[in-house]
Parts: C-alpha cells; structure tokens; sequence
C-alpha cells in the first residue's frame, strides 16, 4: 500500500513568518504522497479584534456566532490557507487549498446546544475520500482549512485536530497512513520540567499505566485518546513532535502493540 503522511500544525506556526518557512521547507522535503491541515486561531482573534468583534473562548473552544464565523471563514479558508499554498507552490509543491465544503470533502452536523452553545461549530459526521484520493493520486498536496459544511449550505468552524484524525482514518482504507500532531514540545514528555525526557513510543498498555502513574494528564490524555482511536481505525502510526521535526528526528510514536 503506498504511504501518506498527513501533518496537522497549529495556527501559531502558519501564523509567524520564520516558522511559516520553516514548515514549508520540511513540509516540501516530505517524500511520498501529504496533506496538510492547519489551525489559525490567532490571526482569526486578531481579525476579530480589529472589526470590533470580541473573541469568546469557552475550554479552549471558540464560541462562533455569525460575525465570528465570517471571520474565521476569512482567515481559515483565506489569508492563512492560501498563504500556505502559495509558499509551496514556490517550492515546487502542487498544493490545492480546501475547506470541507470544496468537493463535499467533510461533512459535519453542527454541535448541539448543552450546557454551552458553540454556534456555528461543526461535529465531522463524514470525509468523502473519493475526491481527496483522487487528487492526491494525481499528484496535488492538499492543505486543510479548519472548516466544513452541513449540506444545506452553511459554513462550520470545525478543530483542526478533530480534521485531522478524521481525515487519516478515512484515508487509511486507501494508503498507509502516518498521522503527525504538531505542537509546542518535542513529543509527550515524562516530566513536564525536562524538555528532553520524550517518550519514544507509546502503545494502550503503556498508556494507561502512565495515566495510572500521573505521568500523562490533563489536555495529552485526549490527544492521545484520539491517537489510539485513529490506530484503530486503520492509520499505521501516529506521532506526536514540534513541527521542526518533521521529518521524524524526535517525537512520540503512538503504535497498536
């Protein structure tokens, strides 16, 4: 099966110049068939400032009522994806910029209303591969924009993390799949203290004694929750790393057994 290495980067380092770069020239070093999926709360938060639009998080998740879903469509599915496209394309790479509604790519239910109303926030019900294998096979790199649709022609702002996951499991019925989760650290660390002390690999047997033993807590269980749910589901292995390693200098390496 031919292999396909989807990475997902935070808004904060599509959002910076240097980083930006950075990525761009791991990303094009990338061999093999990619996509790229990305964030970009910051500059949607910015945007919303200066429109006078206030920003309201709730959990780390952003409240989107109709002026803010404007703004995020702007940013997401605008200035920072068509950046990105734009910078591969100057290094060579044929990169295709898409939100979940360009060729009903992923489709979502937007979330219901419980103790929080999200607004315009969308639930991944469905990733219609067809599209997305076929350009990939012909050659295009698709860069993920953090938003979807319902069907029925409304916009949805949608967790680029969420994307990402869904977007390997349903991939993984076409190509092996590695899926790269890219965040401040160099991988999940044994002590929050020690930059250094990554944990190389990690399977559900180590995961959960290291939640028994306190060493994963807080916001890494959900991330890794979501990892081992992607390796059930058919992708081969996922990695958590900074986005400067890539290339897979350092990371952790989230695996079935």
């Amino acid at each position: 099966m031919e292999k396909l290495t989807i990475i997902k980067v935070g808004g904060k380092i599509v959002e910076e110049p240097d980083t930006l770069g950075r990525l761009l020239e791991d990303f094009s070093a990338l061999p093999g068939y990619k996509v790229l999926v990305h964030g970009g709360g910051r500059s949607a938060t910015k945007l919303a400032a200066r429109l006078g639009i206030e920003s309201r998080m709730v959990n780390g998740r952003r409240i989107t009522d109709a002026d803010t879903l404007q703004v995020v469509t702007m940013v997401y599915g605008g200035l920072v994806n068509k950046n990105i496209v734009a910078g591969l394309q100057a290094k060579g790479v044929n990169a295709v910029g898409l939100t979940g509604a360009d060729m009903d790519v992923i489709r979502s239910a937007k979330r219901p209303v419980g103790e929080v109303d999200y607004g315009f926030v969308g639930d991944v019900q469905a990733v219609h591969t067809e599209a997305l294998v076929s350009l990939i096979r012909q050659g295009a790199v698709p860069v993920l924009a953090p938003l979807t649709h319902d069907g029925c022609g409304h916009l949805l702002n949608t967790n680029a993390d969420t994307i990402a996951g869904e977007t390997a499991k349903a991939l993984a019925a076409a190509f092996e799949v590695t899926l790269v989760y890219c965040f401040e650290k160099k991988g999940v660390l044994r002590d929050e203290a020690d930059d250094d002390s990554v944990i190389p690999v990690i399977t559900p047997a180590l995961f959960r004694q290291y939640v028994d033993e306190g060493v994963i807590q807080g916001g890494m269980i959900p991330k890794l929750e979501n990892s081992f749910s992607a390796i059930e589901a058919g992708v081969r292995q996922v990695v958590i790393t900074q986005a400067s390693a890539i290339s897979g200098q350092t990371g952790t390496v989230i695996v079935k057994e």
